[in-house]
């Protein structure tokens, strides 16, 4: 296989070659980090890069397959996490000089998961500070390999350049108010933002802990089934783990049947708050899934506008109490944005609380009500297709912000509910577009079943920037 050919390949249909010592995972690595070493100066993905982790690694999988000890489809393969993931060996800064230094003494749950199966850690990519809104001042914000003067997304914006770039097999990111789903939709990407409690939060920075999510982002379904299934499951060091058995995410990513689902769609909420772009890479996908059989219906979304602001006011309150130990102790080291939420999250009211958690429970009651018609919800990944850095900059701050870029992403967060994201066009200016099928609790073989078939028709997930040198 060329070299270009190994850079973006999916690694589910690469693992074969692994387990049969046709490709080495060492060959692999090596490949991965020249790779990385060539682009990621002008990208910016990676926060730390740990090529003797590597290699350590990628040498004992190459031993462990060659002793018939295959572990799984991951055994071998090179991937990378969002900095949000406490790694003893790696370099765990959160995106902030405030952590930098620190002393980790228990590995996240999700990375020792990753290293059980075999995966190979590269290292750790670049995300906003305090996993919110914007980066660092300190730290330069990754690149949208698609379009320089575009938005990568938040906060997970170095796992989805590193996927798309073919700088990482595949990465993990997490998701508040849609920091999987926003990256994997500027980046072309898959992710899959699980159900709350899919997957265990140890060791991973909070936000906001009870809208954080913990999910996988890589190049095709398939690839990201097999991640969510390494992952999940319940966890003795995370209590809010949810004890629910693992499905197949897998298998049913490779099955492509949806003869029969049923998948709800607003288009009159869909076209209130999106683009003519937008609007029309949607009714194309409704298409490809109409002739893979599935049967569509007309849902009622529930007013997402009370919740969004609910929403501002629960992650500013949590991100608060996740940051007393250092916040306003050490102020002067946080930057603008991140320092705007924690003083309104220190000034919000028992009541402004207790009024987003009525609200909250209420928009939860009619999602549960909207589905109980229906397998799987359709809704864009993002308001506008391609959006560019100037755009995102004259939103100014939240609740504006939320309410105009998440009104299809930060919901979903507050019900919990999983959802799938996957490319399906690109903009007038090039920049890929996505996205997203959501399903009830617990849904997401069902998600990635739909979400396999979807690339069975298209090859959206296959188009890879043209990267300088």
């Amino acid at each position: 296989m060329s070299n270009e050919t190994l850079w973006f390949a999916e690694f589910t249909q690469l693992g074969e070659a692994v387990r049969s010592g046709a490709v080495s995972s060492v060959a692999l690595t090596e490949l991965m980090l020249e790779r990385i070493s060539a682009h990621d100066g002008d990208l910016h993905s990676y926060a730390a890069v740990a090529p003797d982790v590597a290699l350590a690694a990628a040498r004992k999988a190459d031993a462990e397959i060659e002793a018939g000890n295959w572990r799984g489809p991951l055994h071998g393969i090179p991937l990378a996490v969002k900095d949000a993931f406490a790694t003893a060996d790696i370099p765990t800064g959160f995106g902030s000089p405030v952590f930098a230094g620190q002393e980790i003494r228990e590995e996240s749950t999700a990375t020792a998961r990753l290293r059980a199966a075999g995966a190979v850690m590269l290292g750790k990519l670049t995300l906003t500070e305090g996993v919110y809104a914007d980066h660092h001042p300190s730290i330069i914000p990754p690149i949208n390999p698609f379009g320089a003067a575009h938005w990568t997304g938040t906060s997970s914006s170095g796992s989805g350049v590193a996927v798309t770039s073919g700088l990482a097999y595949a990465t993990l990111g997490t998701d508040t108010g849609g920091s999987i789903r926003l990256p994997s939709s500027c980046c072309g990407v898959v992710g899959i933002k699980p159900t709350w409690g899919r997957v265990s939060r140890h060791g991973v920075f909070p936000l906001a802990n009870s809208l954080d999510h913990v999910g996988p982002m890589a190049r095709s379904v398939a690839d990201a089934a097999a991640l969510l299934g390494a992952i999940a499951g319940p966890d003795t060091a995370d209590a809010t783990a949810a004890q629910v058995p693992v499905d197949d995410y897998l298998a049913a990513a490779l099955s492509a049947d949806v003869n029969g689902l049923t998948i709800g769609i607003d288009r009159a909420f869909i076209a209130s708050r999106a683009t003519d772009e937008v609007v029309a890479s949607i009714e194309a996908a409704v298409e490809v899934m109409r002739g893979l059989g599935a049967r569509f219906v007309d849902v009622s979304f529930p007013d997402p506008d009370l919740v969004l602001r609910g929403w501002a006011v629960q992650c500013a309150v949590e991100c608060a109490m996740a940051h007393e130990a250092t916040y306003p102790a050490r102020k002067a080291e946080y930057g603008e944005r991140m320092s705007a939420l924690l003083e309104r999250g220190r000034s919000h009211t028992a009541r402004d609380m207790a009024v987003a958690l009525e609200d909250r429970r209420e928009f939860n009651g009619r999602i549960a009500c909207m589905f109980a018609d229906i397998d799987l919800l359709m809704v864009p990944g993002l308001p506008v297709a391609g959006p560019s850095l100037e755009f995102m900059s004259s939103l100014g701050e939240d609740p504006a912000a939320i309410l105009a870029i998440g009104p299809f992403t930060a919901p979903f967060d507050v019900c919990g509910y999983p959802t799938i994201t996957m490319p399906c066009g690109e903009s007038t200016k090039g920049i890929p577009v996505g996205f997203q099928f959501v399903g009830r609790p617990f849904a997401e073989a069902l998600l990635c079943r739909a979400g396999g078939a979807y690339q069975t028709k298209t090859s959206f997930h296959r188009r890879r920037p043209t990267l300088r040198g």
